[in-house]
């Protein structure tokens, strides 16, 4: 990698956002130690220190943080105008990354990337599976997908989901084995399937909401996961109630595989959410994210009121929701 100050720029900034030159020099496609030569390069030039190195990690300095932060942008918006300029007309083109708890795989994301992915095929998406807090910009994301109550109020919000309710789910056999709760505070006699917060390592604490009066209960039990696949296997097989979001567990409440409970104390969130730094910085690969995500959730939303309609007079075609 010969040294000029873009493409060691560019080699810098691809070690920032993924924490390790082994990841960024893979993502580049030239050899670590390229990678490696080129950034003390720019930190010589520039009389810097950008990256602080150790043999377990890669982290940005104070002067790394300010030239990422107001670099990276501006680099991406670059490397966006030249696969651009060579697409057709109408054609869209780029790279989004996006960072989505497993929350949001199965309803959200699900229904929008087949739709996005073939209608631009030339644009590559990146998800990441995370369900700690994540500072977008320092790691270099486009969006993330995350719940209304954890949002910064200088970020940009799309609507992804309608409201929906965290329920408490158990199989058949399990309650049968064990009874049925009909307080939040009976949990604690309850075999909880427990989740751990991977932003500050503390057990999250079961929400509840009747009225205007709340709990939140320190659950037990011997089963501690953060994925939801592993939940639902686990609460289908008997081994303990779980919570979870009500749209991840409506299929099996449908199927009888699991009951809900505690129904009448559902606590309700505002639903799931895009959410970027700016409209200025959004490139044409995410705005046509953006608007397939819309599309979807529109389509959605007219088939619930669709199915939600008296039958319609005999002798008139019923209609059909919108195609998109």
């Amino acid at each position: 990698m010969a040294f000029t100050p873009l493409n060691a720029l560019n080699g810098f900034l691809a070690v920032a956002r993924r924490h390790s030159f082994a990841a960024a020099a893979a993502d580049l496609e030239i050899s670590p130690s390229a990678l490696s030569q080129a950034v003390r390069q720019l930190e010589a030039k520039l009389g810097v220190t950008l990256l602080s190195r150790t043999t377990r990690s890669v982290a940005l300095t104070a002067a790394g943080r300010r030239l990422f932060e107001q670099a990276g942008p501006a680099m991406g918006q670059a490397l966006e105008a030249l696969k651009t300029a060579s697409a057709r007309p109408g054609e869209v083109t780029g790279q989004i990354r996006l960072t989505v708890p497993t929350t949001a795989m199965a309803f959200v994301m699900a229904p929008v990337l087949p739709r996005f992915l073939s209608k631009h095929p030339r644009v590559e998406v990146e998800v990441h599976i995370d369900d700690r807090l994540v500072d977008i910009v320092t790691e270099g994301f486009d969006a993330g997908v995350r719940l209304e109550e954890f949002l910064e109020r200088d970020m940009v919000h799309v609507r992804l989901t309608d409201p929906f309710r965290f329920v408490v789910v158990g199989s058949p056999s399990y309650l049968q084995r064990r009874g049925v709760p009909e307080t939040p505070k009976d949990l604690l006699a309850h075999e909880c399937i427990r989740v751990r917060s991977p932003t500050t390592g503390s057990m999250y604490l079961w929400e509840f909401e009747r009225g205007k009066k709340t709990w939140r209960i320190p659950v037990r039990g011997n089963l501690i996961t953060g994925d939801h696949r592993l939940m639902l296997a686990m609460a289908e097989a008997g081994v303990g109630l779980a919570y979870l979001p009500e749209p991840a567990v409506a299929s099996r409440l449908k199927q009888g595989s699991l009951r809900l409970v505690l129904e009448p104390f559902a606590a309700r969130v505002p639903g799931l959410f895009l959410y970027f730094p700016s409209r200025a910085q959004v490139s044409p690969a995410f705005r046509a994210f953006v608007e397939i995500a819309r599309e979807k959730r529109a389509a959605l939303a007219a088939a619930r009121e669709l199915s939600a309609a008296p039958p319609a007079p005999a002798g008139r075609a019923r209609p059909r929701p919108p195609i998109v």
